[in-house]
């Protein structure tokens, strides 16, 4: 791929039917401690990006994007995964190495796998043919940022062993599983879950897959959520060593572990303990790292907060993998610049926090050792009753699960299950003695012996299964003529080669937009005013998804989301050219070299002096930080003081800031300026530049400055025009 073309959906689709993934299993980042950058060191880095996309500050530091030690997650599921596969190429080259995709409502209780790209509500429908081209997109995409990317899913509900030996034959290499999230949260039977997980689990160890249990759902489940945390360890027990008796490698068994609290509670004092109960208990484990999604809400500001907060318990303590959950959760609105924004706020806190326990150490003593071991304790009491009662089958009938109360405290809110109930009930069945299955990766006995084959290689009988013989596979392209990814995309085929554009948040051309109202009313009247507001600007199925009331009357902010549905002809545009800026150390050494003097002012009758100020001042990275130096006359300078000044102090350049245009008469201060310096026998010497809101660059050119600078000046632009100027004149 090219890093100016966008990504070819339709040629990733085509001929998916030989396509096989480039390797299987999970993929750690590669550590790089003690990595220079920038002129910095690092401590705890992995190897940095072929190509990414820096963090906004990164300009103040020559560009540089160092990447934390962790896999970083971002979770996409729109419901259309063709759109998906482009939020996956952004998300990469934001530092994602970990894309999960989160499988659509209800899938958990389909008893087969589904075929086809139907469209998917609460996210992306998990097919053979969705999770292949994802795969093959994936792998174009890691050549781009030159890094591996672990593509996972979850391998729960009645299809979960369906759905393990499909994801080991198609490069999968991470999953959810869990037989307890089954159980307590899907309502599928307690005896098959078990069964099925013994198969999945078996299959996952195979694939060398990363697994991550649901232990996490807990505390954002039960009512109270920092209450439940002895349970958490004891979910988090129960799955990790029922996975590594299966067979998992303790290595590649992640705890998905979640701070539980979030201010305004003192959520560091209480999650802390938590975290360091958990990594003591689980030290053979994998940490997996999520912010807590029960109290995100609508608010951005609110949930970057709780993020980075959670960010500091993983710095704190430890994490293998960093989850990044958006506000989507809160608004139901999985828009691309949410993913990066929680891809960059991972990245900017984590990076910040280097070496930070280098520096830091936690107390051995105190309120932290003390509420750590009491959490260890109940939760060694909450096992322990398990067993008394006749083990984990009968605690969950009994509702032990997901109770309120603060073990052994109970609130009799847990969720109760009914073994012989549920999806599924009664679906087990007891094998045979001389039960065949000469298959790889299957779990229990399957008699390959008795039958001549060799238990170390079980499909050699059958000459290989499809995990060892992927052509054996059956690919089934599409089902359902209407509800498939080829009709999807017929209307919005003219958006594809981005000659025409529409905005988009989610879906192509889906032409929805984001609009920030402040209203000096209270809520309901603000409301009301927004949705006007939005209808007299032609905005189609508006819809407020946040709402902040700033006093209850003088002000409340909305924000509102609606269709645009314009088209936008891209060879109709004017595009201005990038400024060609030299680099700061470019910049440095001509000044250095040959000292620079410039006279500035802003002139005629206008009283603004804000502009000018952000282009020389130092403290705003004006011109004055190369070493140039300024003689800042002031406001309402007359162009003949501006020009004599020049002249008086042999200075290189005049930066002269036009702020007001009625009548044109910025353009006819430029030319004032132009004349003058002429009549005076100057201009030949002297380069001239103009700059203010109002300024088209051609027509100040057009006046007689040498440039103009418009919107969105900086000092560097500034700069490097006066250098290259200098330099063009023979005089630099």
């Amino acid at each position: 791929m090219k890093l100016d073309e966008r990504m070819d959906i339709e040629g990733i689709l085509g001929d998916l039917e030989n396509y096989r993934p480039r390797r299987k299993g999970w993929v750690w980042r590669e550590e790089m401690p003690d990595l220079e950058m920038g002129g910095f060191s690092y401590k705890d880095m992995s190897k940095p990006l072929k190509e990414g996309v820096a963090l906004v500050t990164a300009h103040h530091f020559g560009g540089i994007d160092p990447q934390p030690a962790p896999v970083i997650t971002t979770e996409i599921a729109s419901g259309r995964f063709e759109d998906d596969i482009r939020r996956m190429r952004m998300a990469a080259h934001h530092g994602a190495d970990h894309i999960m995709v989160i499988r659509t409502a209800g899938q958990s209780h389909f008893e087969g796998l589904i075929e086809g790209t139907p469209q998917g509500v609460g996210g992306v429908p998990i097919t053979r043919k969705q999770v292949r081209a994802q795969r093959k997109a994936l792998d174009m995409i890691e050549d781009e940022v030159g890094r591996p990317i672990n593509y996972h899913s979850y391998v729960s509900g009645v299809a979960g062993p369906d759905i393990a030996v499909m994801f080991a034959e198609e490069g999968v290499g991470g999953v959810h599983q869990d037989p307890q999230y089954n159980v307590i949260y899907r309502n599928i039977n307690m005896v098959r879950s078990f069964v099925d997980a013994c198969e999945a689990k078996k299959i996952i160890a195979w694939a060398g897959q990363a697994q991550i249990d649901g232990a996490h759902n807990a505390n954002a489940t039960a009512k109270d959520a920092w209450k439940v945390m002895p349970e958490l360890l004891v979910q988090h027990a129960i799955n990790s060593i029922f996975s590594a008796k299966v067979g998992v490698p303790k290595s590649n068994i992640c705890l998905s572990t979640v701070p539980p609290t979030a201010a305004p509670a003192p959520s560091l004092y209480m999650d802390l303990p938590y975290a360091v109960a958990l990594r003591e208990f689980f030290s053979e484990y994998r940490m997996r790292a999520q912010m807590h999604t029960k109290y995100i809400q609508s608010s951005t500001r609110d949930a970057t907060v709780t993020h980075v907060l959670n960010l500091l318990i993983s710095k704190l303590t430890s994490a293998d993998i960093q989850s990044t959950i958006t506000p989507d959760e809160g608004r139901n609105v999985p828009w691309h610049i949410y993913n990066i924004e929680a891809l960059n706020t991972t990245k900017q806190a984590l990076v910040a926090m280097d070496g930070l326990m280098d520096m830091l150490e936690l107390k051995h003593d105190g309120p932290l050792r003390e509420k750590a071991r009491e959490i260890q304790e109940r939760a060694v009491l909450f096992l322990e009753e398990i067993l008394e009662v006749g083990g984990y089958f009968a605690a969950v009938e009994a509702g032990f699960f997901v109770d309120s109360g603060n073990y052994p405290e109970r609130g009799g809110d847990g969720i109760a299950r009914d073994i012989n109930g549920g999806v599924s009930a009664n679906t087990v069945i007891k094998r045979e003695k001389d039960y065949f299955a000469p298959v790889t990766a299957h779990y229990g006995y399957n008699n390959v012996a008795q039958y001549g084959g060799d238990p170390a290689d079980p499909a050699a009988l059958i000459g290989g299964c499809t995990l060892t013989k992927p052509e054996k596979i059956v690919y089934i392209d599409e089902l359902d003529p209407e509800d498939n990814v080829y009709e999807r995309m017929k209307p919005v085929k003219k958006y594809h080669d981005g000659g025409v554009l529409r905005p988009e948040m989610e879906w192509m051309a889906d032409g929805t937009v984001l609009v920030n109202f402040m209203f000096p009313a209270g809520l309901k009247v603000a409301e009301a005013a927004a949705l006007e507001a939005a209808r007299q600007m032609n905005l189609a199925d508006a819809e407020i998804i946040h709402r902040e009331v700033l006093h209850a009357a003088e002000g409340t902010r909305i924000e509102l989301k609606g269709r645009l549905n314009i088209d936008i002809d891209v060879a109709s545009l004017t595009i201005a050219p990038e400024p060609d800026t030299l680099s700061d150390d470019e910049i440095f050494a001509a000044i250095a070299n040959r000292p620079m003097t410039v006279v500035c002012g802003t002139i005629g009758q206008d009283e603004h002096s804000v502009g000018l100020r952000e282009i020389i001042d130092i403290k705003h990275g004006g011109i004055e930080k190369y070493g140039i130096k300024v003689h800042y006359l002031g406001t309402s300078v007359p162009a003949d003081k501006l020009v004599n000044a020049a002249i008086e102090l042999n200075a290189d350049a005049i930066l002269a800031s036009v702020i007001i245009s009625h009548d044109d008469i910025h353009y006819k201060n430029i030319a004032t300026i132009d004349r003058l310096a002429r009549e005076m026998g100057a201009r030949d010497r002297l380069t001239f530049v103009a700059g203010g809101t109002q300024i088209t660059p051609k027509i100040a050119v057009n006046n007689g400055a040498d440039a103009g600078f418009g919107r969105g000046t900086k000092g560097a632009h500034v700069a490097s025009f006066l250098v290259k100027k200098r330099e063009e004149r023979g005089n630099g």
